[in-house]
């Protein structure tokens, strides 16, 4: 099973290339498969592509429901 986290563009060139920060932990992505993107949108990432834009609101709930996840699985 995959699990797609949301991680936010900090950087992107004029070749789709560029990095997203998973909560602290920078990683090179590929965006060629998504348009009118940026820094400071989300993304889910799979394979070193960014296949899904998120919005802000979407991203936070999703990180919100994991880190209860792994709260809930450490008592």
């Amino acid at each position: 099973m995959c699990l797609g986290i949301p991680a936010k563009i900090t950087q992107i060139d004029a070749s789709k290339q560029g990095k997203v920060d998973y909560l602290g932990t920078k990683v090179k992505v590929d965006f060629s498969l998504l348009e009118d993107i940026r820094p400071g949108d989300w993304v889910i990432v799979h394979a070193g592509f960014a296949i899904t834009r998120l919005d802000e609101e979407e991203a936070q709930e999703t990180l919100t429901l994991l880190r209860e996840i792994a709260q809930a699985e450490g008592e």
